[in-house]
């Protein structure tokens, strides 16, 4: 029982850490459909960009990660602008699937000119290869019935959850957060009832990019940095967004946190299959699949009504 307890305690704060990073990559998702109609397939190679930047300002220029983290979230949204004026607001309206190729194509720039950018795979003139890396926020942590919580892990939780809880706050409570609901029901009628939807859609683009890259770098620390590193989070932040519905902003946030918790704790249920550790996620998103077909809108989404 105790072993039992303390693999669950585990498996929960992982989940926890990991739910809120996927959290706020599908809070950056539903925010750029929302306003812009656009389903934004690059978000994990946005901010594996940035999360890049920061790893480069760490390793190369000796910056704290406390100061290459602002840095890095700067550059972010500099990147969200520039894919919004340059690319986005380029693309022919009348084409639906127009937008999201783009956002494809922006994948593979982006996968394209990272090595190139900061030499990775590459060798140092002593021979020693290229490598990025980023330490964690604080070292650390405390037992919790058997199990270790880090401090970090609380911090990436607290973080990811007063972003969100801020977002929401900004969309419900605010004129600009008026809106940017407004442009998310309907961009025409905004734009003739003079709402700056251009504006409004340039920063749901801006935001979206620093909250993938905050993700990625309280993710880096856990696993190897490389242009592909944060493919996983994307796939289950698109998940949660379907699950919890691409027509609400919180529910996608709360699919998040339990595809990730139902992901970390089916290898621990059934730890005596052999293959619970490969199929675990796969039988995850079977489970999602069926749910989807009773309730494609999603957990949260609103049933869309047919006008005559």
């Amino acid at each position: 029982m105790d072993s039992a307890i303390r693999s669950f305690f585990h498996v929960l704060f992982n989940a926890l850490q990991q739910g809120s990073t996927t959290a706020l990559a599908a809070l950056g998702i539903v925010l750029i459909f929302r306003t812009s109609r656009t389903t934004n397939f690059a978000q994990s190679s946005i901010a594996t960009l940035n999360a890049f930047v920061a790893a480069w300002l760490f390793s190369s220029h000796g910056f704290s990660i406390w100061v290459a983290t602002p840095l890095a979230l700067v550059t972010a949204f500099i990147t969200g602008v520039f894919i919004d004026r340059a690319f986005i607001r380029r693309a022919p309206k009348n084409n639906p699937i127009a937008r999201p190729i783009i956002t494809l194509g922006i994948i593979m720039i982006i996968i394209g000119i990272l090595p190139m950018v900061f030499r990775i795979g590459q060798s140092r003139p002593d021979g020693s290869p290229i490598t990025y890396r980023l330490p964690r926020f604080f070292s650390g942590g405390i037992d919790v019935f058997g199990a270790s919580l880090r401090y970090n892990q609380i911090f990436t939780v607290v973080v990811s959850i007063a972003l969100m809880v801020g977002v929401f706050l900004f969309i419900n409570h605010t004129k600009w957060g008026l809106a940017t609901r407004v442009t998310a029901s309907d961009e025409t009628t905004a734009r003739l009832m003079g709402v700056p939807t251009g504006k409004v859609t340039m920063f749901s683009w801006a935001f979206a990019a620093m909250f993938g890259t905050f993700a990625g770098i309280v993710l880096a620390p856990l696993m190897n940095m490389s242009p592909t590193f944060l493919v996983e989070t994307q796939v289950n932040a698109f998940f949660a967004s379907v699950v919890g519905g691409f027509t609400t902003f919180f529910g996608p946030v709360i699919a998040a946190y339990i595809i990730v918790f139902l992901d970390s704790y089916f290898p621990v249920l059934f730890n005596f299959w052999d293959g619970a550790d490969i199929w675990g996620t796969s039988i995850v998103f079977i489970m999602v699949l069926i749910f989807l077909y009773f309730r494609p809108y999603g957990l949260f989404g609103e049933k869309p009504i047919k006008k005559v």
